[in-house]
């Protein structure tokens, strides 16, 4: 039995397994409204100030999707590059910013356009009540769901920085390159110290590409359908900046089966350096192991985990303004209209 036949063999006894539960889970949420004045981050945050806000978000993501299925890879990225140096403020949609830094670079600009399209429709509908940030969240969570991933609730009510992240900030984003240690450290600097947290939302690779730059060298032969296509995608001559799916079968839909080829697929180069890891070391094998065997289990993790990083704060707490445009800040004298295009 060839390696594909294997790890599709797997993933249908895992989906039919699966079949049995009833629904998908939601992921619970505590909510309360907010108290007149306060900064605090509520899922009714928006209920009054633009009650169509998520009928607005879901609507342009889903039709945005139509066009370019990658977007969903493009917007968890853009989530997590944001929310993890100074918490979810919007500073990575600032022009002349950290985009431009080296951990930032290939973040898809498509995903960056589409936060400020949906935020002049929010605006046109609403008045500047909702933020990026907020609308960066949404979008995310959306794409998750309508890709297949899970449905989750976030808490809403942030505000957009005035200013980028600084360097240094910025290069806390841990490299494909990290071990293990180093990525619990990094996640527990940002009070996820859960290695539930750090797997879960590793799974978000299931609809992601990387440069072939990022993985080592194939270890041993080709043996398999899976190696072969990454020995014959990478290996060719100037191929560092080639791009390759992390999920070998279901690239565009999120689903478990990134965590069934990492169980199956142990080969040095085939798979990120930093998620093959946690297949070998004790505090995250298990994790990989259950994630890849109960794909509700691993859902409701993800939407736990994204709702943790969604709520990650600055130093400053969640302090600053509603952007008129997602990227310049109001008190930039250049604040254009809505409709203008996002630069690297």
């Amino acid at each position: 039995m060839s390696g594909r036949v294997f790890v599709v063999a797997a993933a249908v006894g895992v989906l039919v397994a699966a079949a049995a539960v009833s629904s998908r889970p939601v992921v619970p949420l505590a909510t309360s409204r907010p108290d007149a004045g306060s900064n605090e981050l509520s899922v009714y945050f928006h209920v009054d100030s633009c009650p169509q806000l998520e009928t607005i978000v879901r609507s342009t993501v889903d039709a945005a999707l139509q066009q370019n299925v990658r977007l969903t890879a493009g917007l968890l990225r853009l989530f997590f590059h944001d929310c993890f140096p100074q918490g979810c403020d919007a500073s990575i949609l600032l022009d002349n910013g950290e985009r431009g830094l080296p951990p930032n670079i290939g973040l898809q600009q498509e995903a960056v356009q589409l936060v400020e399209d949906i935020r002049a429709k929010v605006h046109a509908a609403c008045g500047p009540t909702v933020s990026c940030a907020d609308i960066t969240v949404l979008a995310t969570r959306d794409a998750v769901s309508l890709s297949g991933g899970p449905s989750f609730t976030v808490p809403l009510g942030r505000l957009d920085s005035a200013a980028p992240a600084s360097s240094n900030d910025v290069f806390t984003l841990p490299p494909p390159t990290s071990t293990v240690d180093e990525l619990l450290s990094a996640f527990a600097s940002k009070n996820m110290s859960d290695p539930a947290d750090l797997v879960a939302l590793s799974g978000a690779h299931t609809v992601g590409k990387a440069r072939c730059s990022s993985f080592g060298a194939v270890a041993g032969p080709a043996t398999d359908d899976i190696t072969r296509c990454v020995t014959a995608t990478c290996s060719a001559p100037g191929s560092a900046d080639t791009l390759r799916d992390l999920d070998f079968l279901t690239p565009t839909l999120f689903d478990n089966l990134y965590f069934i080829e990492l169980t199956l697929k142990k080969n040095k180069g085939v798979m990120l350096p930093s998620d093959q890891g946690l297949v070998t070391d004790p505090r995250t094998s298990w994790l990989v192991q259950g994630f890849a065997d109960n794909h509700w289990w691993f859902y409701d993790q993800f939407g736990t985990s994204m709702v943790k990083m969604s709520q990650l704060r600055g130093p400053q707490g969640n302090v600053g303004e509603i952007r008129r445009n997602c990227f310049r800040s109001n008190t930039n004298s250049g604040v254009a209209a809505a409709g203008t295009t996002a630069t690297a």
